[in-house]
């Protein structure tokens, strides 16, 4: 099974497919995946129940971003977007929101035209500190893989199955449209159970859900790296832009990467 960790509290800056050139964040452990969901195509790989790390302290993670975008500013390279990824979900940092006062006052200094953006689960969304900070970030990125609660558990594995397509969708609606929606779709299987959230049936529950949600864009992908199931399989390009032609027919804003 795949396993790919961030060693770094700052990585790259690399090309992203959807966001351009991207400087990235790991507010998580450098040695251990930390997440609340355990996705079957997770890049990061399974969770290891037995694997802990220590989270980087609010400083370190202010230092390392300050010399790094100090260090590109000597260096003429101008990042598009910082971005908080890395080994699992970001927002799981007990000191996220400050962390992303801290990021807005770096990239001020340092390079005013950049983006700010977070990819996350939605998971912690009812901590109003951790909702307040991605509301005053530019690129509020929210993971919905499935409207159909059987397939979200599957592709998504949440430990905690309290974690329900309703009460993701519930947490969505209080952005008021702020927030860009983020759906993997893939096919295939794991441990036998067949997986395909890109039927008639699993399109029509997910734009359901796009319209209760109403994001101010959709970003639309599959398979781009190796994932802990060999059995899974990518959704080719053509078909991801037929997906994105139904969504842009209810009049959304869809990109396919």
């Amino acid at each position: 099974m795949a396993t790919f960790l961030f060693d770094k509290i700052v990585f790259g800056p690399v090309k992203s497919r959807r966001l351009g050139v991207s400087l990235g964040v790991n507010l998580l452990p450098v040695n251990a995946k930390l997440c609340s969901f355990d996705c079957v195509y997770c890049e990061c790989g399974l969770l290891d129940k037995g694997k802990t790390g220590k989270l980087p302290s609010r400083e370190e993670v202010k230092t390392a971003l300050s010399q790094k975008l100090s260090e590109m500013k000597s260096d003429g390279i101008e990042p598009d977007v910082i971005t908080f990824a890395g080994n699992g979900e970001p927002t799981l940092h007990p000191d996220f929101d400050k962390i992303i006062d801290d990021t807005i006052i770096l990239r001020n200094s340092f390079f005013p035209q950049a983006k700010i953006s977070v990819l996350s689960n939605a998971t912690m969304l009812h901590d109003p500190k951790v909702f307040d900070a991605l509301n005053k970030v530019d690129n509020n990125m929210l993971k919905l893989d499935s409207g159909i609660e059987a397939t979200m558990q599957l592709i998504d594995n949440p430990p905690n199955k309290n974690i329900t397509v309703a009460k993701i969708i519930s947490l969505l609606k209080k952005f008021n449209g702020n927030f860009i929606l983020q759906t993997m779709f893939l096919r295939g299987s794991v441990n036998g159970i067949p997986i395909d959230n890109t039927t008639d049936e699993e399109l029509d529950a997910w734009i359901k859900a796009i319209k209760e949600t109403n994001p101010k864009q959709i970003m639309i992908y599959s398979l781009a790296r190796e994932a802990p199931f060999k059995t899974l399989q990518k959704v080719e390009r053509e078909e991801l832009d037929r997906i994105a032609g139904k969504v842009r027919g209810e009049g959304f804003d869809v990109l396919a990467a």
